[in-house]
C-alpha cells in the first residue's frame, strides 16, 4: 500500500510538470496564456464587523488574515502583479445604503512593494458590512487589461448582507464576459449559508472553494492561489463519461473536465500505439459537504474488463481534493502494422452526501491523460516493482559473493596459521 501511495504522489506529480509544460495536439485542449503577459491576481478580504471573532487557533479571524497576508506577501513572485481590496473597512454606521458601498482597494494591482502593502493590511480593523457583490464588481475592473492570467481570491466569514446584488449572479456576469477571470473563494466559518454562496461564486467562473478554520491553512491556501496565478495555464476540455467502456469517448492527450455521480463510475478511452507510454492522473473534488473516509480509483483496463494497472487514494474529510494516478507502457511491436491498443480508464469514487445534501450534479472531476513515446529499452520498464533497481540489487549480490568468498578464504587462513604456531 505504501508503495502504491509513493508511486501514485510520484506519477501525480509528474503529470502536473508535464500538464504545465507539454504542448498538447491540437484540439486537445485550448492554447495556454500568453506566458510574456504578466499575471494578476487581487486579494478581497471581507473585514465586516464579524471578522472580530476570536475562533482561529484562539486568535481573531482579522489577526489570521493578516498573518496569512504578511506571509504571502513575503512569498509572491515577482512576475506577479498583486493587488489588495477591502469590504466593510470604513463604514462603522448602520445605513444599509451607505454600508453596501464600502469596498476600496487597498492596494493597486502592480509590481509588488512587500513593505507598502503589509502596511497597509496592518491597519486594518474589523468595522462593518459585508458587501461582497459590489466588491467582485470593482476587482474585476481592477483587473482589467492585458492578456495574462487573472484571479481574484475572496476571504470572507460570511454571507454577503447586501441582497438583491446577489454575488452569485455577480460572479456569473463576470464570467460570461469571458475576460476569463476566475474567482476563489475560502469561507472561514462553515455553515451552510456561507458555503453555498462561496462555493456558487467559485463555481461560476471555474474557481475553487476551500473551508479553512487555522491559521496555517488559509496562509497556505492563499499562497498557492497565488502562486497558481504565475503558472501557465491550460483549458480544461469538457467531456462526458459512460457508465460502460464500450460507449465511452476517445481521449487524446490534454485535460478534460466531467461530473461523477456519488459512488458511480465514469469510463474513457485512449488509443496507445506499440512503443508507447500512457500516463493519466485524476483529481475528484468535494464541492459539498460529504461524508468523512472516502476515496478515488483510476483503474487502465482491456476492452474485455482485465485490470492492466491501477491507482487509488484515500481521504478522511481533513482534504477538499482526492488524486491519483498511473502509467501503462505498451511493449513495441515487430509489426510496424501492428494496430494501437484500446485502454479503458475507469474512474470511481466512494463519495457519500452528508444528510440532506444534493447529490445532483456530480463531484467535479479533473482527468489529465498524456501519451507519450515509451521506455527505449525493456530495462526501463518495472520488473516486479524493481524497475532499474535491478542493476543495484544484481551488483549487491555480486559484491555480497565476493566479499564472502574473500572472508571466508581469510578465516581459513588465520584458522591455518593458528593451529601451525
Amino acid at each position: 500500500m505504501i508503495t502504491r501511495q509513493r508511486l501514485a504522489a510520484g506519477i501525480c506529480a509528474l503529470l502536473a510538470t508535464l500538464t504545465a509544460g507539454v504542448a498538447f495536439p491540437a484540439g486537445a485542449v485550448a492554447d495556454e496564456t500568453d506566458s510574456t503577459a504578466s499575471p494578476k491576481v487581487e486579494l478581497v478580504l471581507d473585514v465586516s464587523g464579524s471578522m472580530s471573532a476570536k475562533d482561529m487557533d484562539g486568535g481573531s479571524r482579522m489577526a489570521a488574515a493578516k498573518q496569512a497576508f504578511n506571509e504571502v506577501l513575503d512569498a509572491t513572485p515577482e512576475e506577479v502583479q498583486l493587488g489588495i481590496r477591502t469590504l466593510g473597512a470604513d463604514y462603522h454606521g448602520n445605513d444599509r445604503k451607505t454600508g453596501c458601498k464600502d469596498t476600496a482597494q487597498l492596494y493597486p494591482v502592480g509590481t509588488l512593494n512587500r513593505t507598502e502593502a503589509k502596511t497597509a493590511v496592518a491597519t486594518l480593523q474589523p468595522t462593518g458590512w459585508t458587501p461582497i457583490g459590489p466588491a467582485l464588481l470593482k476587482a474585476a475592473n481592477d483587473l482589467n487589461g492585458g492578456d495574462g492570467t487573472r484571479r481574484i481570491v475572496l476571504i470572507s466569514d460570511g454571507e454577503d448582507t447586501c441582497q438583491p446584488l446577489d454575488p452569485c449572479e455577480v460572479a456569473r456576469e463576470i464570467a460570461a464576459k469571458g475576460i476569463g477571470l476566475t474567482i476563489d473563494t475560502l469561507g472561514l466559518v462553515p455553515d451552510a449559508k456561507t458555503r453555498d454562496q462561496l462555493s456558487c461564486i467559485a463555481d461560476a467562473t471555474g474557481g475553487t472553494y476551500t473551508s479553512v478554520q487555522h491559521k496555517e491553512e488559509l496562509s497556505d491556501r492563499v499562497g498557492q492561489l497565488v502562486d497558481r496565478a504565475a503558472d501557465p495555464v491550460v483549458t480544461p476540455v469538457a467531456t462526458e463519461g459512460t457508465a460502460q467502456c464500450s460507449s465511452a469517448p476517445t481521449l487524446k492527450s490534454g485535460l478534460y473536465t466531467d461530473r461523477e455521480e456519488f459512488g458511480k463510475q465514469r469510463f474513457y478511452r485512449v488509443d496507445v500505439d506499440p512503443g508507447q507510454e500512457l500516463r493519466a492522473s485524476v483529481s475528484v473534488g468535494a464541492d459539498r459537504e460529504v461524508n468523512p473516509d472516502y476515496g478515488v480509483l483510476l483503474r487502465a483496463v482491456t476492452v474485455h474488463g482485465r485490470e492492466i494497472v491501477r491507482g487509488e487514494g484515500t481521504g478522511n474529510g481533513r482534504t477538499d481534493v482526492i488524486s491519483t494516478g498511473l502509467r501503462y507502457p505498451k511493449a513495441e511491436s515487430d509489426d510496424d502494422e501492428a494496430p494501437a491498443e484500446t485502454v479503458c480508464l475507469q474512474v470511481t469514487n466512494s463519495f457519500s452526501a452528508a444528510s440532506g445534501v444534493k447529490t445532483t450534479p456530480g463531484l467535479p472531476l479533473e482527468l489529465t491523460v498524456d501519451v507519450v513515446d515509451g521506455p527505449s529499452k525493456a530495462s526501463d520498464v518495472a520488473s516486479f516493482g524493481l524497475g532499474r533497481g535491478w542493476w543495484l540489487l544484481g551488483a549487491l549480490v555480486l559484491t555480497g559473493f565476493v566479499a564472502g568468498l574473500l572472508w571466508g578464504w581469510v578465516s581459513r587462513w588465520r584458522v591455518a596459521v593458528w593451529r601451525t604456531n
